[in-house]
């Protein structure tokens, strides 16, 4: 492992790279936990591959040997045009430099793929929320994320957040390894763990969960329960849906609910039950 880190260190000042923390710049090299993201994702060579911030390209001289297909996209481009001298062989890989929250990958939107990437840890709930919101969705994902980010997605009633709710609705997270900060460099504050979000589902394959419900009615209720964290829901959808709030309350009660319950202790499924109580009460 230190060689690897010696490598790393050497290749930035040949190149003049200088690891930016504002981009969340921190280099993974340490090789057993890229086999180990490699292994979770269970790439077959005709899969289609997204990998954003591929950082040194470590990551991806893995993929590329596992896939005959991947696209590697770097915002930054002293790093991205390292990896262009890099990969000048590589005939299965397309670099592109921009903004994964800005570009779009039409290619993404006509088939199957799955994204396998150490995410920029300052993009990771709006990079989620976007690909778990795609049509087509991802097959699966394969995620470097923070520890204390991952633990929060998998949370279970009682500590849900809009986050772990945007993902588990689409999809079943798993944490597959705690991966400890001396992993990589510069050395973050923080732990990390590859999540693997997999059984990725559209809107219409949720069934009868959804039935009845539009997709941004289901949201819009959801984002109101969540838009107070420290107040009770039946204040939070009162105030922010302009429903009567005895009528939020008798809902509440007629599902078994407590009225007093705060956003974090209801299950998707409540959810679900909430919205379509209320759907016909707001516009």
């Amino acid at each position: 492992m230190d060689s690897n880190l010696a490598k790393i260190k050497d290749i930035c000042r040949l190149y003049d790279l200088t690891p930016q923390r504002s981009k969340g710049q921190n280099f993974l090299f340490n090789v057993s936990v890229i086999e180990k993201m490699v292994k979770a994702a269970q790439i077959k060579k005709e899969d289609l591959i997204l990998e954003v911030g591929p950082g040194l390209g470590i990551l991806t001289e893995s993929l590329i040997v596992m896939s005959n297909r991947v696209t590697a996209l770097e915002l930054d481009k002293k790093l991205f045009d390292f990896l262009k001298i890099k990969f000048i062989a590589a005939k299965n890989l397309e670099l592109i430099n921009g903004d994964i929250l800005e570009t779009r990958l039409s290619k993404f939107k006509s088939q199957n793929f799955k994204i396998v990437a150490n995410l920029p840890y300052n993009i990771t709930s709006s990079f989620l929320r976007k690909f778990l919101s795609l049509e087509p969705k991802p097959e699966s994902m394969v995620v470097m994320v923070q520890k204390e980010v991952g633990e929060r997605i998998c949370a279970r009633p009682g500590q849900l957040s809009l986050l772990a709710i945007s993902v588990q609705l689409y999809g079943h997270p798993e944490i597959i390894d705690v991966v400890n900060s001396e992993n990589f460099w510069p050395q973050p504050k923080v732990d990390s763990v590859i999540l693997k979000i997999d059984q990725i589902k559209t809107w219409s394959q949720l069934g009868q969960l959804a039935d009845g419900v539009a997709e941004k009615d289901f949201w819009r209720v959801v984002k109101v329960g969540f838009s107070a964290k420290r107040k009770q829901v039946v204040n939070n959808l009162a105030a922010g849906l302009r429903i009567d709030r005895q009528l939020v309350k008798a809902s509440l009660l007629e599902l078994g609910l407590d009225e007093k319950i705060r956003a974090q202790n209801l299950a998707i499924s409540d959810w679900f039950r909430l919205a379509k109580s209320l759907i016909n009460h707001f516009n």
